[in-house]
């Protein structure tokens, strides 16, 4: 995948695409006032001719006068009150046999223990601390261990719960933060050599909301560098089901950390994938809230009208715990909104309108794990129409590469101008050096037209998939993941069991805008049905 794109007008994209020679490159470089070398251009020469040839294709689309750019993105949550959410605990529960058992155990579950004092917060945040320093060699997916600030947040938990201040279920438990997020006394890498000594002097929003819940930070966790991939400046994050393999990413270190119990839950960012993959490939539930959820003020930007936040757990309802805590805004993100988030722990989902995207599922055999999805949930006596979610009739070139590679090329301008690029440690065509050399040469009409297509994409898709609460799909059937980022819609991504490579498969399911209610709680229920949620890697266990 191109993520190329942005501010720039070249008069020489006009040749045709097979004309393109260096020396047009070169002369394109001055204009823009940066220096490429040979070697450099050549990387970069199939890219910029690949360009053209979507420029063509988005010259093909015709755009009424009236239409504007979806660039001010800010999308507008219905009008609703929150309501309380009651959460269970169990008063029963006791420590297991086993203490390794109690790395997999749900949050509520872990918040029973603190509850009916079976175990300190600072009793299980050393628990977590030692499994962290046991297993994160082997995973490459912690850049921070915080355990000074660990120790200190879980004794102030254990001093609160004895003085009946309950924050709430986060109150006490341990997790982990990609490490774009800021964090006053620790590093923030990015993943990134240039950036590996790193320190920014405040705390991101989404930090401070975990720490106002009481939740206990014990590590930050590896990003592929500049949030692309799981490949950062100390090696590659591994994937807990087997190690020779990759995590996915760039939330690598957040999906790979939760699956193996280093963490109860760990919260991540997606751009165009980067909570879904790895939680598809790891096995973890992971959440890609609306975007404009949270307030990402003190986290790395890579696409303001892209990015968003949200938690990687090991069920549907842990999710929904993290997300209750984590949602909201301080005012300093424009894209950010205050909105409802009414989940019910006992809601139904009997009352729910459910679609499949028979587009997506006519691909697959039969037999597939993503049928059964549709079984389980049909065996439950839910009702299951098929529809037809729009993709390649409404995505006729690769926008999401216009858009993210553009604006990632602005977040990332000096990067490339001084030359910091140069000291990433992967440089191929895939990586973000090249791609932003190449993104500094689209014109800026192709990046405002390409934004006024996408606001066309999104009035069309939200009107196909307005009559349904949700809708399943493969996680990755067709573009729907493209789509779906560009366009803002929530998505829930479970583990459905494992391929014959003894590797994790998922499903995705899809709602509305400000609806992570309705995909929580279907999850939920297919969780209740299934025991994918409960496998665990074997070496971790």
């Amino acid at each position: 995948m191109r993520f190329l794109a942005i501010i720039l007008l070249i008069p020489s994209i006009a040749f045709a695409q097979d004309s393109l020679t260096k020396n047009d490159v070169r002369s394109a470089a001055k204009l823009i006032d940066v220096q490429y070398t040979d070697k450099e251009i050549d990387m970069m020469m199939i890219d910029l001719r690949d360009n053209i040839i979507d420029y063509k294709k988005m010259h093909t689309l015709p755009l009424d006068n009236s239409i504007g750019m979806s660039i001010a993105q800010r999308l507008t949550p219905p009008v609703r009150k929150q309501e309380r959410i009651v959460w269970q605990y169990d008063k029963k529960i006791k420590l297991p046999d086993n203490r390794n058992e109690l790395a997999f155990y749900s949050i509520l579950q872990l918040g029973s223990l603190l509850r009916n004092k079976s175990i300190s917060a600072v009793e299980l945040t050393a628990f977590f601390i030692d499994r962290i320093k046991r297993y994160s060699d082997t995973l490459q997916c912690v850049v921070s261990l915080t355990e000074t600030i660990a120790l200190e947040q879980a004794r102030k938990a254990d001093e609160e719960l004895a003085h009946k201040i309950d924050r709430g279920p986060l109150h006490g438990i341990p997790y982990g933060l990609k490490d774009l997020f800021a964090v006053k006394g620790t590093k923030t890498t990015w993943g990134a050599q240039p950036f590996k000594d790193q320190i920014i002097d405040n705390d991101a929003f989404v930090y401070s909301q975990m720490k106002n819940a009481g939740a206990v930070l014990v590590g930050k966790f590896t990003l592929g560098a500049l949030a692309m991939g799981d490949y950062w400046y100390g090696g590659r994050t591994k994937n807990p089901w087997n190690p020779t393999l990759g995590s996915s990413g760039s939330s690598a270190g957040s999906a790979s950390a939760t699956v193996a119990g280093l963490v109860p839950f760990a919260i991540g960012t997606e751009t165009h994938g980067s909570i879904i993959s790895p939680s598809h490939t790891c096995g973890a539930t992971g959440l890609r809230p609306t975007f404009g959820r949270t307030s990402r003020t003190g986290a790395m930007t890579l696409s303001w009208s892209l990015d968003k936040i949200g938690p990687i757990c090991r069920s549907a309802e842990d999710a929904a715990i993290v997300f209750q805590y984590m949602h909201g805004t301080d005012g300093r993100d424009a894209s950010a909104v205050q909105a409802a988030f009414n989940y019910h722990p006992k809601a139904s989902a009997q009352s729910l309108r459910i679609a499949y995207a028979k587009n997506h599922f006519e691909r697959l055999d039969s037999t597939s794990q993503e049928w059964g999805v549709i079984r389980a949930l049909q065996a439950a006596g839910l009702t299951i129409e098929p529809m037809h979610l729009p993709d390649t009739e409404i995505y006729k070139f690769d926008m999401i590469g216009t858009v993210l590679g553009g604006e990632a090329a602005g977040a990332f301008d000096a990067f490339t101008r001084l030359d910091i690029d140069e000291q990433m440690t992967r440089q191929t065509r895939f990586d973000w050096p090249n791609y932003f050399r190449v993104a500094r040469t689209i014109p800026a009409v192709e990046y405002v037209n390409a934004n006024r297509h996408r606001s066309v994409l999104m009035e069309q898709f939200s009107t196909a998939t307005q009559p349904y609460d949700v809708i399943i799909t493969p996680s990755f059937g067709n573009r729907q993941l493209a789509i779906t980022n560009l366009t803002g819609h929530p998505a829930l991504c479970m583990p459905i069991g494992l391929t014959k490579q003894n590797v994790p498969n998922s499903i995705t399911f899809l709602a509305n805008p400000f609806m992570e209610e309705h995909l929580l709680t279907v999850g939920k229920l297919f969780q209740e049905l299934t025991p994918h949620e409960n496998l665990h890697p074997p070496r971790f266990q």
